[in-house]
This record gives structure tokens, C-alpha cells and sequence, in this order.
């Protein structure tokens, strides 16, 4: 072969290769594999987005509920709004009995209180002091049990007085600095600080000190006292 024919044979040979070559790089599997990589990696990314998203919204509404709960059970013990019946200047101008009938949560106390003849006695000139267990406390106590308590005038007296300081108004400050002190019933009650919440007879927690009566001061309990 001679030189020339070598040549032109070598120059198609080179464009030959130059044109698979360039085939090569627009392989449609290629660009397709590399199309779907970039398109998982784009969803995979987003939606570790979004689950980080609904996570922390969740929780935020997980922090939300609880602080609405806590708020709740707050807002269980408060008192009417000042200048309504049962609010504490309403109840600071009027005797223990007639102050506990306007109170939204001592209803049970205050049927109680009228079941066993004492409404006269705890509207009397006193002072006292009265640990006022709430509606929470009494319906705490077994359906039988407290229909029973209520249908036995002694029995009921008899606890409700166990209730009741009769000749002093004692603040929880005051309470704080005692051991015991004896209640009308001739029993008596046993105090203890825990944390800064006053414990009487290592039954109930006052929920709301020194409330003001026009005849003593009433505390709010958690718990129906038992000797």
C-alpha cells in the first residue's frame, strides 16, 4: 500500500473513533442513571425536610397541650373574678358558712355543711380556722361511703368539725410554726411543711391559703381529713 492510500486510511480511522467517542458521552443510560440519582437524591433530601418539620411541629403542639393541661389545672381552683359572689372581697365580708355557699368549688361542703344543722354554728362570731376540703376531695371518697356519711348526721358532724379550729384565725404562716393544733371534734390535726406546701394530718394539701372570712380564715384542701 502505498503512502497515500495510508494516509486517507488513517485519517478515517481517527474520525471514526472520534465519532464513537462522542456516541459514547450521549449514552442514553448514562444520562438517564445519572437524571434519576440527582431526582432520589432531590427526594430523599426533601423528605427528610418534611419529617423534620412534622416532628418538630409536633412537638411544639406535644409542648403546647401540656402547658394548656398545667393551665387547666390551675385555673380548677380559682376563684370567681373580683366583685362576683365567691370572689375573696365578696367572701371577706361575710361569715364562713354564707362565704362557702357562693364558692364554685366547695358546693359539697356546703350541702354538708346544711345536712348537719352547722351552717348557724359556722356563721357564729368565732374566729375560726377551717380546713374546706373542695368538691375534688368528696368526690374522691366511694359513692356508698359518702352517701352514707351524709344520711348519719353524727358521723358527718362529727367529721366536719374535724375540720374546724374553733377560737383563733390561723394564716398559714401561723399553721406553719406548729406541730398540731386541736380541732372541735376534741381531736386534733397534725402540720408539716413539704416543700412550701403546708400538709395537715399528712392527708391533704392546701391548695389555697388564707382566705379571708368575715369570721376566721378558710383554707382549701385537697383531701377529706380522717382521724
Amino acid at each position: 500500500m502505498d503512502l497515500l492510500k495510508r494516509t486517507k486510511l488513517t485519517v478515517a480511522l481517527t474520525a471514526f473513533a472520534l465519532a464513537l467517542a462522542a456516541c459514547g458521552s450521549d449514552d442514553p443510560a448514562t444520562t438517564g442513571t445519572s437524571s434519576e440519582a440527582a431526582s432520589e437524591s432531590g427526594m430523599e433530601s426533601e423528605s427528610e425536610d418534611m419529617g423534620s418539620e412534622s416532628e418538630s411541629g409536633m412537638e411544639s403542639e406535644s409542648e403546647d397541650m401540656g402547658s394548656e393541661s398545667e393551665m387547666e389545672s390551675e385555673a380548677a381552683i380559682e376563684l370567681p373574678a373580683e366583685g362576683e359572689p365567691g370572689s375573696l372581697s365578696a367572701m371577706a365580708d361575710q361569715p364562713a358558712a354564707t362565704a362557702a355557699s357562693t364558692n364554685p368549688v366547695l358546693t359539697t361542703l356546703t350541702a354538708a355543711v346544711t345536712q348537719a344543722g352547722l351552717v348557724d354554728t359556722l356563721n357564729g362570731p368565732g374566729p375560726f380556722t377551717i380546713f374546706a376540703p373542695i368538691d375534688d376531695a368528696f368526690a374522691a371518697i366511694p359513692e356508698t361511703d359518702l352517701a352514707a356519711l351524709l344520711a348519719d348526721n353524727t358521723a358527718l358532724t362529727d367529721v366536719l368539725t374535724y375540720h374546724v379550729v374553733s377560737g383563733e384565725a390561723l394564716r398559714a404562716a401561723d399553721l406553719a410554726e406548729l406541730d398540731s393544733v386541736d380541732v372541735v371534734n376534741e381531736g386534733s390535726v397534725t402540720l408539716e411543711m413539704d416543700g412550701e406546701t403546708l400538709v395537715v394530718n399528712g392527708q391533704a394539701a392546701v391548695l389555697m391559703a388564707d382566705i379571708q372570712v368575715a369570721n376566721g380564715v378558710v383554707h382549701l384542701i385537697d383531701t377529706v381529713l380522717s382521724e
